[in-house]
Formats: C-alpha cells, sequence, structure tokens
C-alpha cells in the first residue's frame, strides 16, 4: 500500500487512476477501452442487484432467499433504525448475494461468497447522491487496486484464509471505494482499507452445508455498514494506528494459523451447530 500511495502522491493521481494507467500499460490497451471493459462489470452488478431486489423466491438450496425483498418492505415503511445510504446498501448487498445463490450471474469482488460488499455500497451512492455509472466505474478501478495488493500480500478466499480473507477483503475495498469516491486522498482511502480490514481480522468461513449462503449472505450485508463507518472515520482524518501493509500481513499470518476446521470445509463453526448439521442432512440426504 505504501508503494502505491507514494506513485499516487508523487503523480497527484488518484487511486483509481493509478490502476487505469496499470492495466492499460499491463493489456496494451488505451484507457477508455480498459474504462469500458470495467464499466461492462459495473452493468452485470447493476443487473444482478435489480434482479435479486424483488425476487421473493428461494434458493435451489431452500436456505436462502426473499430477504432482500423483506429488506426493501422494511425501507419502504420508512421507520429504519440506519440512514438510507446504509440500509440500501444492507438491500443491494442481499439482493447480489441471494442472485449467487440462485445460480444468477454475479461479479465475484474478490469472490463469490464476498460478490454482495462491493454493489451494495456502489449503487446505494447512486442511489443516495446520485453518482453516475463512469462514477462507479471509476470505484471498481479503485477497489481492483487494493484488492490487487491484499490478493498478492495475503488472501481472499475463505478457503485459504477464512472469511477475513472473503468478506473482510470485500469490505476493506469498499471503505477505499467509499472514500475516493467522496473526494478523499488516497492515503485516506488505505486508512479506511485498514481500519475495515482489523475489524474482521479472524472471521471464520463456516458455510452451513458447504454452501455460501448461510451465513455467507448476511456477513456481505453487515460488511456495507463496517465498509461505511470505516470510510466515514477515514474522511473525518481519523488513522489506523497500524499500517495497511501491516494489516493485510496479520491476516495473513491469521489465516495460516487458522484451523482447517475453519477455512470453508464446512466442519467447524455454525455449520456443525445442531441447526447446521440439520440443514445438510435434509440437503444431501
Amino acid at each position: 500500500m505504501e508503494s502505491l500511495l507514494s506513485h499516487c502522491e508523487a503523480k497527484n493521481v488518484s487511486i483509481a487512476d493509478a490502476m487505469i494507467g496499470k492495466e492499460s500499460e499491463k493489456a496494451e490497451m488505451t484507457r477508455e477501452d480498459i474504462f469500458h471493459k470495467m464499466k461492462d462489470r459495473l452493468i452485470k452488478m447493476q443487473e444482478a442487484v435489480e434482479a435479486g431486489k424483488s425476487d421473493g423466491s428461494p434458493a435451489p438450496s431452500g436456505i436462502s432467499g426473499g430477504d432482500a425483498l423483506k429488506m426493501g418492505e422494511y425501507i419502504d415503511r420508512g421507520d429504519t433504525l440506519s440512514g438510507s445510504l446504509i440500509t440500501g446498501a444492507m438491500r443491494y448487498a442481499m439482493a447480489t448475494s441471494e442472485c449467487n445463490a440462485r445460480m444468477g450471474v454475479i461479479v465475484a469482488t474478490p469472490t463469490a461468497g464476498s460478490a454482495g460488499v462491493l454493489p451494495g455500497i456502489l449503487f446505494s451512492l447512486r442511489d443516495n447522491d446520485n453518482y453516475s455509472l463512469d462514477a462507479l466505474t471509476n470505484g471498481l478501478f479503485t477497489a481492483s487496486a487494493l484488492g490487487y495488493i491484499i490478493a498478492n500480500r495475503s488472501f481472499i478466499s475463505g478457503a485459504a484464509g477464512g472469511c477475513q480473507a472473503e468478506v473482510g477483503s470485500a469490505t476493506a475495498m469498499a471503505a477505499g471505494v467509499i472514500v475516493e469516491l467522496k473526494g478523499g486522498t488516497p492515503r485516506q482511502a488505505v486508512h479506511g482499507t485498514a481500519m475495515a480490514m482489523k475489524s474482521l481480522l479472524g472471521l471464520v468461513c463456516d458455510p452451513v452445508g458447504g454452501l455460501v449462503e448461510v451465513p455467507c449472505i448476511k456477513r456481505n450485508v453487515i460488511g456495507t455498514s463496517i465498509a461505511f463507518s470505516s470510510a466515514d472515520m477515514a474522511l473525518a482524518g481519523i488513522e489506523s494506528r497500524i499500517p495497511c501493509d501491516e494489516v493485510i500481513e496479520t491476516m495473513y499470518r491469521v489465516g495460516s494459523e487458522m484451523p482447517r476446521t475453519l477455512r470453508e470445509t464446512s466442519l467447524g463453526g455454525l455449520a456443525t451447530t445442531p441447526t447446521g448439521e440439520g440443514i445438510k442432512r435434509k440437503l444431501y440426504s
């Protein structure tokens, strides 16, 4: 992260600009072509949100589905505890994750199991603050730069490092995106990333029945709230006392020390509760 920040500050560019330049050079494509390819991914995200937000049907597994619709009905009653930015992100994260559970098309950011967090925060920002699709596409470049560093320095899959690596990485990426979209500096974005990732260190991966539905979908939803809280702290000028690079390194060490039973094997955690075991027997009987 420090190398990225040094580049951004020396060139006076955003993290998104730096990533567009890197991808353009690596792929030998124009910046415009790279931008349009990323925008296509954003539109796929939008389609997943639209498909999921009003679909009350259960997933083929029968263990998820319909909660995004309930969240929308709750929001429409106008008596939510959180504001519209948070509740919108919660609804859209749930819609995307439920779309994934129904075998719909989603954009893995960074994985399918954590695909709800980024579209959740992006399309809530669109609804509440009128961000254009081009602005949100820039947000995806910010996310990809942060995710690229996390993936190369640590884990992004639950099988390798627990849910801290999946929903944790997605939440950390989302926090940085929010900061840049709200006009924060690259350094503030990286502090937001660090504070979000710190909040989810140690989170285990324990999918019931081996499916990324329970508890994964609701963890995506909670990830959006943590992303906004972390971004707010960063925009207020609050800094992570532990540098982001060291937080990422810590996530790697914690994941390496995590027992196999808590790394997407469904051999521990919530997957082995009486209810979790009962669902598994029903799914595979």
